[in-house]
């Protein structure tokens, strides 16, 4: 499947940003289908990227490969890059290769220099975070738990492509870069997320970049649940990055 790419709504011809969405595990561009066009309805072009997720041959080389392939041009700017989830490890490759005006981690997994994808749940102390948000919060922890889509509507869900096939071999990669790529960033995170709880978020995000983290209403998957409110804050965003 191609990109998914949104344009300016009708009578909106002041595009402000290229907002290049980057999905979490699976890889799906569908993932970001409710947000698109609540972005385009607010003057922003989108394109919701599809990942080689179920190819065992890719790691991060060819996520971030498909990445630049989906971008317009060297030229599209201002340009946002957005990594949710998963993405959070293909989204800082992608500004360490072409100019990128802000880069939006969105519940994502925040890399060091040097570490898996495998490493960073343990390094993370990810399993042990997850239990105690579960305990304080009252939330299941259990098989029978989805993490992912508690607050999904289930009609949406409904519409979701299978399989999401997630291969390996991303996680079994050190992160190439020797440190965070000198890009403005922004983490947002969900505050009923049951898979990265919000003040595992926010401790991660301190310690490993030094940057607070803005809460939004939802779980892990904000763009399925929450499209309108993430699309106002990422226009929000664009309007208050630096240069703009």
């Amino acid at each position: 499947m191609p990109a998914m790419s949104s344009s300016p709504a009708s009578g909106q011809d002041d595009v402000r940003a290229t907002i290049v969405l980057v999905p979490g595990a699976g890889g799906r561009a569908w993932y970001w289908h409710r947000l698109v066009p609540e972005l385009a309805r607010r003057g922003q072009a989108a394109v919701a990227v599809d990942l080689p997720a179920g190819d065992d041959s890719a790691g991060l080389e060819q996520y971030t490969q498909t990445v630049l392939d989906a971008v317009f041009g060297p030229s599209t700017r201002p340009l946002v890059v957005v990594g949710q989830s998963m993405g959070g490890l293909t989204a800082p490759l992608v500004c360490d290769r072409v100019p990128v005006d802000l880069l939006v981690l969105l519940n994502a997994m925040v890399p060091r220099p040097g570490e898996t994808g495998g490493e960073w749940w343990t390094a993370t102390g990810h399993e042990r975070a997850r239990a105690e948000a579960a305990r304080s919060s009252g939330w299941p922890l259990d098989d029978e738990d989805d993490p992912f889509v508690h607050d999904v509507p289930p009609e949406v869900m409904a519409t979701a492509p299978t399989p999401f096939a997630q291969s390996g071999t991303p996680f079994t990669e050190p992160w190439p870069l020797p440190a965070w790529p000198d890009v403005p960033t922004r983490v947002l995170a969900g505050r009923d997320d049951r898979l990265f709880p919000l003040q595992f978020q926010r401790r991660v995000a301190a310690e490993r970049l030094g940057l607070p983290v803005e809460e939004l209403p939802g779980g892990h998957l904000i763009a399925l649940s929450r499209p309108a409110e993430l699309a106002q804050r990422l226009v929000d965003l664009v309007l208050a990055a630096p240069g703009r």
